[in-house]
């Protein structure tokens, strides 16, 4: 299949997993801060998550990804190893998925107590649980990346994103609270990895004729290199779950619940270029290591260019609307998010640039460089976080992350730079059209929201925003309906 028409199935795909994770996690929010939980107790299921997804760090190191760089690389110049790669893989990570599990019932209570963490009794068992089935998750979504079949890894994606939304609700609703909630994730994981692992196994591993031994050294390949990558995985789920974990220490659960409302809006605007990046970074590595370096960087550069196109009058638009936003979506209990969710704008634009930057270092062979600049700003967004928390309150966490990620992403474009010849000055040129096109649209925006008296004119206006986007980005020639409907259908 050729290289533009398997990026298109994959952007589909992704891209249609990505709009039912939106939809299922969107409804999940709103149930849950408007039905079913207060502030403080959804601030506690998110403290709880928070920690586990830093514990599932060392349940998976860098492996995952590690193993979908070697499947990317023997598909291409070595077949038979592929299965011996998959089979190793899936037998260290389980050992470490049994150790973490394990470690996680019996010396979460006394690190739970040394740390101060306010209480999350119960949790620890069915926490395990959830590390398991998120490591696996994970796993096999990665997998499907390495072997440029996306549209599995969507389906991954889908069926957990799916799953969630009734099994969480259900769980709640019986009475089991957040120890429920917990729970009904754990579910959801489970049968996304099971169907994982079933097409895997039938569809993948047993369609290669394996050599008769796993090549020299592929054990310690697979774990070499997966040590860079667990530290920027690390460095990254230490980056956006840090915040969290402090301010729920320093200041209180409810804090804790508004910070979250701003970061999942932030994550919901973030997911489709978290998707369209998903999608390119293997292609760039396999473009790269057939010495076709130049298509490499113009697949970059033009997703560089939409990127921007979309994020930066996005990001203008929901600085805008934030206060009605969180009034009438969330409830007036969570008005105290606003202006974090403000200050939140800027890292959604940032992140949305990494999305479709960072993963394809991996694939180029600068996992290193990554972890590095990675790791550093993990650490400050650590340093900042204790220092502006206690001045600034929640808003703090929200500067501290703006200012290290824009570091953290400005540095791997860089990195990319020095690996493809990437037009900085066309990129930079395109720019500029966005930030006039932004300009025409905030205007319109602004001018409306005095009308805004309840969730359908908030729609009406947001709507109104995205059509005056939409209509000056085609007058200005930078957006061409027939290729977007094209890529899409």
């Amino acid at each position: 299949m050729a290289l533009v028409d398997r990026l298109a199935r994959g952007v589909k795909a992704s891209f249609a997993a990505t709009m039912l994770n939106l939809v299922s996690s969107g409804l999940l929010v709103l149930v849950l801060t408007r039905v079913l939980f207060s502030p403080a107790e959804y601030g506690r299921l998110n403290f709880a998550l928070s920690a586990l997804g830093v514990v599932t760090i060392l349940a998976t190191l860098g492996l995952p990804k590690s193993t979908a760089r070697y499947v990317t690389e023997f598909t291409e110049t070595d077949p038979g190893q592929v299965p011996h790669v998959l089979r190793q893989s899936a037998f260290y990570l389980t050992i470490m998925i049994a150790a973490v599990v394990l470690g996680t019932v019996v010396l979460g209570p006394t690190v739970l107590r040394l740390t101060g963490s306010p209480a999350v009794g119960g949790l620890l068992a069915v926490g395990s649980l959830y590390v398991a089935g998120r490591a696996y998750q994970s796993y096999f979504a990665t997998v499907f990346q390495g072997l440029n079949r996306v549209d599995w890894s969507a389906l991954v994606t889908t069926v957990s994103s799916v799953a969630r939304l009734p099994l969480v609700v259900l769980m709640v609703t019986l009475g089991f609270g957040v120890v429920g909630a917990v729970a009904g994730y754990v579910l959801a994981f489970a049968l996304a990895s099971a169907m994982g692992a079933y097409v895997v196994y039938t569809r993948f591993y047993r369609s290669y004729d394996a050599d008769d031994a796993p090549s020299d050294r592929l054990t310690r390949r697979l774990l070499e290199y997966s040590v860079p990558l667990t530290a920027t995985r690390g460095a990254n789920v230490l980056d956006k779950k840090v915040d969290t974990l402090l301010v729920g220490v320093l200041i209180d659960m409810t804090a804790v619940g508004y910070y979250t409302v701003a970061k999942q809006v932030s994550d919901f605007v973030a997911a489709p270029a978290s998707s369209f990046g998903y999608t390119i970074s293997p292609a760039l590595g396999e473009q790269s290591s057939k010495d076709e370096t130049q298509r490499a960087a113009t697949l970059y550069e033009r997703s560089l260019q939409y990127v921007l196109l979309a994020y930066v009058p996005a990001v203008v638009g929901l600085i805008l609307v934030a206060q009605p936003m969180v009034r009438y979506v969330f409830g007036p209990d969570y008005l105290g998010a606003v202006t974090t969710l403000q200050v939140f704008s800027g890292f959604m634009l940032v992140n949305a640039v990494n999305k479709v930057t960072s993963d394809g270092l991996d694939y180029l062979g600068r996992a290193r460089s990554r972890a590095i600049i990675k790791s550093a700003m993990a650490v400050s967004n650590f340093g900042l976080n204790l220092v502006l928390i206690p001045a600034m309150g929640v808003v703090g966490a929200a500067v501290a992350t703006v200012i290290t990620y824009t570091i953290y992403t400005g540095s791997n474009v860089y990195f990319i730079t020095q690996e493809l010849p990437v037009d900085v000055h066309a990129v930079a040129r395109r720019l500029v059209v966005t930030a006039i096109i932004t300009t025409g649209m905030a205007a319109v925006v602004w001018g409306a929201l005095p009308y805004v008296s309840d969730l359908p004119s908030l729609l009406a206006v947001v709507f109104l925003g995205a059509a005056m986007w939409a209509t000056l980005s085609v007058l200005g020639g930078v957006l061409n309906i027939r290729r977007v409907a094209k890529l899409l259908t």
